[in-house]
């Protein structure tokens, strides 16, 4: 393999330039959201854990949806990418697990989705390609180089987004 990786955890982001990798594994419920500048040869990962930030004292913003979002494009944006030129991709948000009763209630990953894509929305971001659902964990790939995203999950075939 050429150039670096940087392995992205949950509740967690990393952005780089050129030659990269950056990879996140176990995205079950949890949302992989890469940002992507062509022009710039920049990129980013962002791994979401949770839709909404519940404890205010909480301060890894990564971990939740809205302020993750918001703090990744204001840092990529400030490292000089622009958000005219980014292009987003999405996955994760399956449902992992199967409660009794109120069943939306454990769709942990569908609210994820929703929250992810109305956030961006509402940053005036498009989603150009998504692999969202299911009952299965992926792990998400981006080339930093050529801006392609790779999706894996065990068992199943190799996904380029």
């Amino acid at each position: 393999m050429l150039g670096k990786e940087l392995k992205v955890g949950i509740g967690d982001m990393k952005f780089a330039k050129g030659d990269t990798t950056v990879i996140t594994y176990a995205l079950g419920s949890c949302v992989g959201i890469t940002f992507y500048d062509p022009v710039a040869r920049m990129g980013a990962l962002l791994h979401v854990l949770l839709p909404t930030r519940s404890n205010p004292a909480d301060i890894n913003v990564y971990k939740y949806a809205d302020p993750g979002i918001q703090e990744t494009i204001r840092k990529l944006t400030m490292s000089g990418m622009m958000k005219s030129r980014m292009i987003v991709k999405i996955a994760g948000g399956a449902k992992m697990f199967e409660l009794s009763g109120k069943s939306d209630f454990g769709n942990i990953g569908q609210r994820n989705v929703d929250t992810v894509k109305r956030i961006l929305a509402a940053q005036g971001l498009r989603i150009s390609a998504e692999d969202t659902g299911g009952n299965f964990a992926r792990t998400m790939v981006l080339d930093v180089a050529t801006g392609t995203v790779v999706i894996r999950g065990a068992g199943r075939k190799e996904k380029i987004l």
